[in-house]
């Protein structure tokens, strides 16, 4: 995919993950196997929570399947996974549009609190040690093989999204590659890793061709079709990364322009996560991105009537993005007055530069319409160096198309 107190200290009884075979020998089969189901449903009850922006919930829910079964690491890759949203949630990035624009290396990025970077390093350490282990064990051990590589994948992401470092983390993007693929030699049932090996090859097909080139030689596979259809078979495939593959369809499916498959699939998210809020602003944002602002009217007026009733914090500047997004709607449909009054108000409280740039460029299309070209170049010239500075190039060239016609 956006993310209330933290925790940042594990149990004691995480720590008995040092030595799975002692605990192996001491634990009575019979038990570890209840431990094992009790731990099983703890995860599940927590990537329920986590994705209903439930995330101290989803923290302390991990921590229990943790504490009832510390040797298998899916637990500490999940509690990992919610300091990771909680991050990026106190960051402002919690839609598609966050992730739309091209990838650069080593970007500016706010610096995470400390309390939920150690928690996330923490934890992704204890994954990657158990799982590593287990490998090393068995090399025949499907699922070993699978912890391991969603666990480097998460150090991967969390590389990117949050310390904006890229070609830094190849590395770990590299592991987590290797490590998924060769789970599906292993099973090719496993559809589950799909998710981490398509999404590279669809990331590689996107390349220029001496960067697809560097990226065949470091060892990653590229082909566009073959990286969606992967990642398409793991959100149908029941698993733990199954709503994250249907998150990240979301996106794919916005990049590739295919907005109705974008739109059932955040449909279908809204029916398993109702109380995620910013699934209706997905769909609004994504309604608009197909030219279809009466439809992201209604999607983001029912996102804001939750937005209003929801007492849960909210991710930094997010009331800006739907006072912006439902702005624009207007702004498309032509009701100018709301949309000015949504405009402004999105620009006073857009905590990103992007933000405001695109907001600037909405207020330079009313001003078109209110036959004030002067304001409106004024407010496109504004648009476009916002932007810019926020390396949004979609916003940015748009304002200069702007710039050139009237908005209509």
């Amino acid at each position: 995919m956006g993310r209330q107190p933290r925790r940042t200290l594990l149990t004691a009884a995480v720590l008995l993950w040092l030595s799975p075979a002692l605990r192996s020998a001491e634990v009575p089969a019979a038990d570890h196997a209840a431990d094992s189901k009790a731990a099983a449903a703890l995860r599940a009850r927590g990537l329920e929570l986590g994705y209903n922006l439930d995330h101290a919930e989803a923290l302390a829910t991990f921590k229990a399947a943790i504490a009832a079964d510390p040797s298998h690491p899916a637990g500490y890759r999940l509690a990992a996974a919610v300091a990771w949203i909680m991050i990026l949630f106190e960051q402002g990035a919690i839609t598609v549009d966050d992730y739309l624009g091209q990838a650069r290396s080593n970007l500016s990025r706010p610096t995470p609190r400390a309390d939920l970077h150690a928690a996330f390093q923490q934890f992704l350490k204890q994954a990657v040690t158990i799982a590593e282990t287990q490998v090393r064990a068995n090399q025949a051990d499907v699922d070993a093989h699978f912890q391991a590589g969603a666990a480097f994948g998460f150090l991967a992401t969390y590389g990117a999204t949050v310390e904006g470092r890229i070609v830094g983390n190849l590395g770990n993007a590299r592991r987590a590659y290797r490590e998924h693929q060769r789970v599906l030699e292993l099973d090719p049932e496993r559809k589950d890793a799909g998710l981490i090996v398509g999404m590279y090859r669809y990331a590689v097909a996107a390349l220029s061709a001496p960067a697809r080139l560097v990226a065949h030689i470091a060892g990653f596979g590229g082909g566009r079709e073959r990286g969606l259809r992967l990642v398409e078979e793991a959100a149908r495939y029941p698993s733990d990364v199954q709503s994250n593959a249907m998150f990240t369809l979301v996106l794919m499916y916005n990049r590739e322009e295919r907005y109705d498959d974008a739109l059932r699939m955040i449909a279908a998210l809204q029916e398993r996560y109702p109380r995620n809020r910013l699934l209706w602003l997905e769909a609004g944002n994504t309604a608009l991105r197909a030219g279809r602002p009466a439809e992201a009217r209604r999607s983001l007026e029912e996102g804001l009537a939750r937005f209003s009733r929801d007492a849960r914090k909210k991710a930094a500047g997010e009331e800006a993005r739907w006072r912006f997004a439902y702005g624009a709607a207007l702004v498309a449909l032509k009701d100018v007055v709301p949309a000015e009054r949504e405009l402004h108000a999105a620009l006073a409280g857009a905590s990103r530069d992007w933000v405001r740039g695109r907001t600037r460029k909405e207020l330079g299309k009313l001003a078109d319409l209110a036959g004030n070209r002067q304001r409106a170049l004024d407010e496109y010239r504004e648009a476009d160096r916002l932007c810019e500075s926020d390396r949004d190039s979609d916003c940015s060239a748009e304002a200069q198309a702007l710039l050139k016609a009237r908005y209509r």
